[in-house]
């Protein structure tokens, strides 16, 4: 599920309120990490329900207030009400005992208001430390990643293939480094589109004679990754690189109608 079809779903909603299960909300968690606009849904609800909580919390003490005040003939006004003491119906012990649990309850409303103020305001300091740790671990790894990069990009004994735009597809481009001590390839994949909803980019090892595809492999998470460049295992005695877009989960074979772009090994 898409991050967006993920937020409008509800399940946010319920993950704030405590209603999910311990699946759910670890699927809730690793929907933050993946999609970084989940994790903001999620601190602007809590961010919105701590306001709505603040401004209805005080009208209804004052609420409270009032309905003592009224009960207890206390409402200020130009007219002096007199309570007549010679035909009392109630006497002051059952006022007052009256009053204090009227106040008694107002206070532990506002008690509880104030605990779900404070619960709210810890969930958030949770998830904004979430958030901060995820940040840091993925700065690590495309610290790693970038420094992995380099030193293939810096090996002389790191082949470069440009793979270039075929047919329909003649803007498209791509670049493998192969790297064939460690049997893997990099794939620079950034002059490549965004594949439509049910399809993904499969790439293909070839032997030129005869003609031979062998498959590498889809790139399922083309769209989420940022930088385009995918760590591919080939052992294959490569003579040429080609990319096909083929329906989701691969094809056995190519699709050459889908050929992308397609690129000869130098000898």
């Amino acid at each position: 599920m898409d991050a967006k079809t993920y937020i409008e779903s509800g399940i946010l909603e319920l993950y704030v309120a405590g209603a999910l299960s311990e699946k759910e909300n670890q699927e809730v968690y690793e929907m933050m990490k993946q999609h970084p606009e989940v994790l903001q849904e999620i601190l602007e609800i809590e961010s919105a329900v701590i306001k709505l909580t603040e401004s209805v919390a005080p009208t209804q003490n004052i609420t409270h207030f009032n309905t003592i005040k009224s009960k207890l003939n206390l409402e200020g006004g130009t007219e002096s009400k007199i309570i007549d003491i010679s035909k009392p119906r109630y006497n002051w012990v059952t006022y007052t005992g009256w009053a204090a649990s009227i106040v008694l309850a107002g206070g532990l409303l506002w008690t509880l208001n104030l605990n779900d103020v404070l619960k709210s305001d810890i969930k958030i300091a949770e998830t904004q430390q979430e958030l901060l740790e995820i940040q840091i671990e993925k700065s690590k790894i495309n610290l790693n990643e970038a420094n992995n990069l380099i030193s293939v990009l810096r090996d002389n004994n790191i082949s470069q293939i440009p793979l270039a735009g075929q047919g329909n597809f003649e803007q498209t481009y791509a670049k493998v480094y192969w790297d064939k001590a460690k049997q893997r390839i990099f794939l620079d994949a950034q002059g490549l589109p965004e594949p439509p909803e049910g399809k993904v980019y499969q790439v293909w090892s070839l032997t030129l004679a005869p003609l031979t595809p062998t498959s590498l492999g889809t790139i399922e998470n083309f769209t989420s990754d940022e930088n385009k460049i995918f760590e591919i295992e080939n052992a294959n005695q490569s003579q040429a690189f080609g990319i096909t877009l083929e329906p989701a989960g691969g094809s056995k074979t190519p699709t050459m109608e889908q050929l992308y772009t397609l690129g000869i090994v130098k000898s």
